[in-house]
């Protein structure tokens, strides 16, 4: 698989932002206060918003969101279409970036000593009906070069028991699949569904999280 395959499996823009949000928010209420795998940054700059993956292992992608569209760019170290091999971007996979995305192609967040840190990148305009990616010659012998088939996996099959499966696996612990549900149809989250999916996390604290995401709250309902 590579990001060409990617380019037909992921959802469009409106979807994998809202999937992309339930995948962090319910992360952030299994794993309140800890590191994550997954998080979304709904004030990342004064436009954009950004969803991203952080392994610990030196893997990582972002999604970025904005007015012009949704930006991809991921870095799986161990591909042999690392730029860490001789300092050079893998032909192709920057060069057809149209030109409302180069802020992102050069955002130092995604650079190393003015290098960006990409083995694969996908793009989608607002208003186009399919991602892009660019033309490229990728190395043989490899069933993922670009890491982008492992690393997209749940944004390109994002259905609650995709996450489900990845959560009890990541955490090695039952997750509750109807608190997952609720999370993914986008309804309030409440005391109820995080006690659910983790009876030792703060609603309080959640809740703060969830808002700053983005994700909408139910009211509290105080006793009369």
């Amino acid at each position: 698989m590579t990001v060409h395959d990617a380019t037909a499996a992921l959802p469009d823009i409106r979807s994998l932002r809202h999937v992309c949000r339930a995948i962090a928010l319910a992360e952030a209420v299994l794993n309140p206060g800890g590191y994550r795998y997954y998080s979304f940054d709904a004030h990342w700059s004064e436009t954009e918003e950004v969803f991203s993956m952080r392994n610990g292992s030196g893997d990582e992608f972002d999604i970025v969101f904005s007015a012009v569209g949704a930006y991809i760019r991921g870095f799986d170290h161990e591909s042999p279409m690392s730029p860490y091999a001789d300092d050079m971007i893998w032909p192709g996979v920057l060069d057809s970036v149209p030109e409302v995305f180069h802020a992102q192609v050069e955002e130092p967040a995604f650079m190393d000593d003015g290098v960006p840190r990409v083995t694969f990148c996908l793009w989608r305009e607002a208003g186009d009906s399919q991602w892009h990616a660019g033309r490229i010659d990728f190395p043989g012998g490899h069933p993922d070069p670009d890491g982008s088939g492992w690393m997209l996996s749940l944004p390109m099959n994002p259905t609650p028991a995709a996450f489900r499966s990845f959560a009890e696996d990541y955490y090695e612990q039952p997750v509750d699949a109807e608190a997952v549900r609720h999370i993914f149809g986008e309804r309030p989250l409440t005391r109820e569904i995080v006690a659910r999916l983790n009876p030792l996390a703060s609603f309080t604290d959640v809740s703060k999280e969830a808002e700053l995401m983005g994700y909408p709250v139910a009211p509290v309902r105080r006793p009369s």
